[in-house]
């Protein structure tokens, strides 16, 4: 047999083998058994050393078209089996879209987070600045610059988390307040912010008190700012969150940071002050403590207290939260249980 029949058999050879091919696999290895370096093709070739130099060229060219058909031809093969594959993958995960939808449930921001955000909202209306604040803070703000100097024995009511004698889980979000007022311009008017924030202290956890909690720290300073404005505020945020039939009234109290300073309690919203088991039959429920800005905190900002003055005050959300829906354990508000979350979808 010659070379040129030798091609042209394995041309029909090939050209039948790869139309019977039924997957991919089969197809690749027909590929190789004809194509590759040792196929039969290749092979052949090799016998042009016995036919004669008039008809090489005939030979050469015949076997570059032997390889070219039997590439077209895999080529097509190809594509009718991936068609095919296709169609079979598609009729078995064919979607029956008479089929009812499956409930997908949807998730709502935590209770915290509506009452941080509905107040947040409400001094942005005010006009005030929202400035949170690094959770890890240095006692010379979250202390000394609140007017609470190393051997202060109010510290020990804000016992926190140390991390070096000076570097400290903050206790307050106050250390914002001294950052900005370091650095206030008056001349663009009054410095009118809320700093919101998580704090932590080294309570132990029960139905009231937990070792982190939430914390909005108001700060208003300019000039002629007086008490009758901090009770204005304060009004204003207690009948936003809990009803325009409340009433508010302040308390003398001691906090370092301000002077004079007062424990601010709200006319019980179950009641209507009349007293009741949750206002501990008094007709109040303090919600919160405020008070004047002391003017050491000024001095130690730089401001002069002969010139600004401002007021102060700090609230908690998490206890907002539980005196506004009835929930008698903080513990409760980070337990991550959906049904009890589920219950507060805002609005």
């Amino acid at each position: 047999m010659d070379l040129k029949q030798t091609l042209n058999e394995l041309r029909q050879q090939g050209l039948e083998q790869i139309q019977a091919a039924a997957n991919l696999e089969e197809l690749n290895q027909i590929r190789i058994k004809y194509l590759g370096k040792k196929g039969p093709i290749n092979q052949a070739l090799r016998q042009m050393k016995t036919v004669t130099a008039e008809q090489r060229p005939q030979i050469g060219a015949l076997a570059n078209t032997v390889r070219d058909d039997l590439q077209t031809a895999i080529t097509q093969t190809k594509d009718q089996l991936n068609q095919k594959q296709l169609a079979v993958q598609l009729a078995q995960e064919t979607i029956d879209v008479t089929l009812p939808g499956r409930p997908r449930a949807l998730g709502t921001a935590h209770v915290i987070t509506q009452v941080m955000d509905d107040i947040e909202h409400l001094f942005i209306s005010l006009g005030y600045q929202v400035i949170p604040g690094p959770e890890v803070e240095e006692d010379h703000y979250n202390f000394e610059m609140m007017n609470l100097p190393k051997d202060h024995p109010a510290r020990d009511m804000q016992d926190t988390f140390y991390i070096t004698n000076e570097i400290l889980l903050r206790t307050q979000t106050s250390p914002m307040q001294a950052r900005v007022m370091e650095q206030y311009d008056f001349s663009q008017g009054p410095l009118k912010m809320i700093s919101p924030g998580k704090v932590y202290r080294r309570d132990t956890d029960d139905a009231t008190h937990s070792h982190q909690f939430n914390q909005i720290e108001g700060l208003v300073i300019d000039q002629h700012i007086t008490m009758a404005d901090l009770k204005g505020t304060l009004e204003l945020v207690a009948r936003h969150v809990f009803g325009q039939e409340r009433q508010i009234r302040l308390r003398p109290s001691y906090f370092p940071f301000t002077e004079p300073s007062v424990e601010v309690d709200v006319s019980c919203f179950a009641c209507g002050g009349q007293g009741c088991r949750i206002c501990k039959y008094t007709g109040w429920i303090e919600v919160l403590g405020a008070g004047m800005v002391h003017p050491n905190v000024l001095v130690n900002c730089g401001i002069d207290p002969q010139v600004y003055g401002g007021f102060a005050f700090g609230l908690g959300p998490d206890r907002f939260a539980m005196l506004k829906y009835g929930i008698n354990d903080i513990r409760e508000l980070y337990a991550n249980d959906v049904r009890f979350l589920e219950q507060f979808q805002g609005e």
